[in-house]
């Protein structure tokens, strides 16, 4: 079994050079994660992440125009399409994307020019997977579009509940698609996850900052980067 990678989603700057200073392998650049589970980020942020961080450290951005389901219509795919090309151009080492059809299947046309416009770039197949009704037909066809890696939770709420789906997906992407468990995940459940032979863990290793932005503002706060748990994910991996 080979090493087992770190990758920390992250929100601004900050969070981004923390979690690489702690030991993180690679970063999802994301917005909003809290209140929708990950949006687009924008370009001037990628933009600054890039500038701050050593190269060894390679930066996916999350592409999704909006939260909600995976099925999209013409102008959400032709803005995904714009939002990869966008990513590749200001420095992305790769972007995170999923879309499904009215079926749930993975929607083979908008991923291909997903794919397409990654013009290279490594493309990671986002936490949709867990609702598709054919596990071994999606990760066929997403090495077929020539998609790396895929995210998921193995189908539970959170990672260390979908063991056995997540070790069924190592086997059938064995050589050819990499698995990376997210969903849920805690420092504490590493071990499990790594002897269920993925080869990356996602955390969000977030924490709520209780801060009111006033009349237009809102007043749910916002989350940020949360040392410690990047700090004790790195430590379960052996990294620190």
């Amino acid at each position: 079994m080979g090493v087992t990678l770190l990758e920390i989603a992250v929100q601004d700057v900050a969070g981004a050079v923390l979690a690489a200073g702690l030991g993180a392998d690679r970063l999802e650049l994301c917005a909003a994660l809290a209140a929708t589970g990950g949006l687009t980020p924008s370009i001037g942020l990628l933009d600054a992440v890039v500038a701050a961080l050593p190269s060894r450290v390679g930066v996916h951005v999350l592409v999704r125009p909006r939260a909600g389901s995976f099925r999209y219509t013409a102008d959400e795919v032709d803005v995904q399409v714009r939002d990869v090309r966008a990513a590749v151009a200001a420095g992305a080492a790769g972007v995170v994307v999923g879309a499904l059809t009215p079926a749930g299947d993975v929607d083979r046309t908008t991923v291909a020019r997903l794919v397409e416009a990654a013009d290279g770039r490594e493309v990671t197949f986002h936490r949709a997977l867990d609702t598709v009704p054919l596990l071994e037909a999606a990760l066929d066809d997403l090495v077929a579009l020539g998609v790396v890696r895929v995210l998921t939770s193995g189908g539970a709420a959170r990672s260390i509940d979908g063991l056995d789906r997540l070790a069924a997906t190592v086997a059938h992407g064995a050589g050819r698609l990499q698995v990376m468990a997210g969903g849920g995940v805690r420092p504490a459940d590493v071990p499990a996850l790594v002897r269920a032979g993925v080869d990356a863990v996602h955390l969000s290793a977030s924490r709520h900052v209780d801060e009111s932005g006033g009349p237009g503002g809102g007043s749910g706060g916002y989350t940020t980067t949360d040392a410690a748990i990047v700090s004790a994910a790195a430590e379960a991996l052996g990294r620190r």
